[in-house]
């Protein structure tokens, strides 16, 4: 990961990526910069869906029960 793409949000990080496959899309482009652009594409790719991965994790889901509020991991709901 970039250092921009750390100081970045992910909403920013999305913008850019939708960018990239637009300007891969318009055909503007000559072969070596479409490669560039799809292997940045690429590279964020992954890094968001990383980043999407880690918030899931880190989701818990509250429950009352019997008037207190537990806990609960994503998964077990």
């Amino acid at each position: 990961m970039t250092k921009n793409a750390k100081k970045d949000s992910f909403e920013e990080r999305l913008k850019k990526l939708e960018d990239l496959v637009g300007d891969l899309e318009s055909g503007k482009h000559g072969l070596e910069e479409s490669l560039e652009t799809f292997e940045k594409g690429v590279g964020l790719a992954k890094d968001l869906s990383r980043q999407l991965e880690d918030a899931k994790a880190k989701v818990e889901v509250l429950i009352k029960d019997q008037g207190k509020l537990l806990k609960k991991s994503w998964e077990d709901s």
